[in-house]
């Protein structure tokens, strides 16, 4: 969201304020009227005390404030109307008045500070998250890339989903994976995976070597933090993708993480069969573990990588989501709009709320036509190898 869009939002929210700030006001008028007309031995008097509790339910202390002010100053009136103002009963109706007035407003002040507090959690999170998951670029050589992250736990709009995404000579190397558990638990061990990607990508020539490299750092980090209780029950379910920048294929290992899906215009969806190795952390191996996977990726191809808060979410009756037909009907539409689908879709099936974090990345083989009228054709080095 953007500045124009965030004030346009706080003004039409002040002017809807205003507009139901006639409701309490007309309820003053109208109990204060009748007061008037009905028989001596009813009072409605009383009631007043309603116009400041509608108050609270959408506007802030200072106005809720003001009501519960015209409540009492009508109730005042009510006595001095009818010439009984000083009596004992007007005297203690007024006073009731003013306290529940008083209490509803110390109430509203409660809340607001309860706001505040929660918009500052939201925004360290959302730092936090932004700090841990670097945005995709739009474009890696000649891929078109977008992402998207759903938290589970709205406080914190972070867990333990992850995805990342370099360059390195002749292509692209990404990965996206899952460390077991949600929310801020699982921050630590994402970011140890993030940083040992971001760092070892680079420097090894294969796929194997990489994953080998990611298992020692996860294997490392649970030695000195994990907690006696979870002894190896902490693990992160991984999968790192190796595409060319010119060979129209995808090099792909899998540490116990769902297979990525190959969406076609031409032929639609496919699943590639892999040979996953275990999660990481789960037991120390080498290279010689690891077995690559390779799978066309032609111009006009996306992959689409996503964790398994997207394929567990639930509807009202329990049922998965069905995640692959959904996904199979939009094989023609862009990386952006895609995400954008699912996301609708996904918390449409899910009432808006998801029982684990879900990560979802899709990338984009562009046409070489297009990637030559653009001038993006970038040359392969060789990197990697397919066995």
């Amino acid at each position: 969201m953007n500045a124009g869009h965030g004030l346009a939002g706080v003004r039409q929210l002040r002017q809807s304020s205003r507009a139901l700030l006639l409701i309490p006001i007309a309820l003053i008028l109208v109990i204060t009227a009748v007061d008037q007309l009905v028989p001596g031995d009813i009072h409605l008097g009383p009631l007043l005390v309603i116009a400041p509790a509608i108050t609270a339910s959408f506007a802030g202390s200072l106005l809720t404030g003001l009501i519960g002010f015209l409540s009492v100053a009508a109730q005042a009136y009510i006595g001095w109307h009818f010439g009984v103002l000083f009596s004992r009963n007007v005297l203690v109706q007024i006073l009731a008045l003013a306290v529940l007035s008083a209490l509803i407003v110390f109430f509203c002040l409660v809340r607001e500070r309860h706001q505040r507090q929660l918009a500052q959690v939201r925004s360290v999170a959302e730092a936090a998250q932004h700090g841990l998951l670097w945005p995709l670029p739009e474009r890696m050589g000649p891929f078109r890339i977008a992402c998207l992250y759903l938290a589970a736990e709205d406080e914190a709009q972070i867990g333990g989903d992850l995805y990342a995404a370099t360059r390195v000579t002749g292509g692209v190397r990404i990965m996206i994976g899952d460390v077991r558990g949600k929310g801020l638990s699982a921050i630590g061990e994402a970011a140890l995976l993030l940083g040992a990607f971001r760092e070892a990508a680079h420097r090894h020539a294969t796929l194997p070597d990489l994953a080998a490299t990611l298992e020692q750092s996860v294997t490392r980090y649970l030695a000195d933090f994990e907690p006696p209780a979870e002894a190896g029950e902490r693990f992160a379910t991984t999968l790192l993708l190796e595409l060319p920048d010119d060979d129209h294929i995808t090099r792909v290992i899998s540490c116990g993480h769902p297979p990525p899906l190959l969406l076609s215009p031409s032929s639609g969806l496919t699943v590639p069969s892999l040979h996953p190795a275990p999660p990481l952390g789960i037991a120390e191996t080498g290279p010689d573990s690891y077995t690559i996977d390779v799978a066309s990726f032609e111009p006009g191809d996306t992959i689409l990588l996503y964790t398994d808060g997207v394929i567990e979410a639930r509807d009202a009756d329990g049922r998965f989501y069905p995640f692959e037909a959904r996904v199979a009907q939009w094989n023609k539409a862009g990386p952006e709009s895609l995400l954008h689908h699912i996301q609708r879709d996904l918390l449409a099936h899910a009432h808006g709320r998801l029982n684990d974090d879900a990560a979802l990345v899709a990338l984009h083989r562009e046409p070489d036509s297009h990637r030559r009228g653009h001038g993006r054709v970038i040359h392969s080095s060789g990197f990697g190898h397919t066995p």
